[in-house]
């Protein structure tokens, strides 16, 4: 998936990737993420992931598509026990959303985040 808009100068096509990996950084620098976890599939029933995914694989923990209202991000995290998980996932969701919108200048219209586990 690319994202791309339109300026005065020109198209602009922004990869996958890049989405990824700027949004894996913004989540993983909020305080309770230990790191992310990858896009849940027919595998993971068999095989559990039991470390956080390296900077280079982000892709693999986020899903980026275009929707009606603008651009959806999903990220699968890994969080910290005992922390206040709904104030953890609302500044991970708002980090996100200002980091890329901020960087990329289109309008990314939700962000979801999903926990995949709880580690001490």
């Amino acid at each position: 998936m690319r994202a791309d808009y339109k300026t005065n100068y020109g198209t602009i096509d922004i990869s996958l990737e890049s989405i990824a990996t700027l949004a894996g950084k913004a989540a993983t620098e909020c305080y309770g993420v230990i790191g992310l976890a990858p896009r849940p599939s027919i595998a993971d029933l068999f095989i559990k992931e039991t470390h956080g995914l390296s900077e280079k694989d982000y892709a693999k923990g986020i899903f980026a598509r275009k929707g009606p209202k603008g651009y959806e991000v999903t990220l699968y995290l890994y969080v910290a026990y005992g922390v206040k998980l709904t104030e953890v996932l609302s500044e991970v969701q708002k980090r996100v959303k200002y980091i890329l919108e901020k960087t990329f200048q289109i309008r990314f219209s939700s962000v979801n985040v999903y926990v995949a586990d709880v580690k001490e």
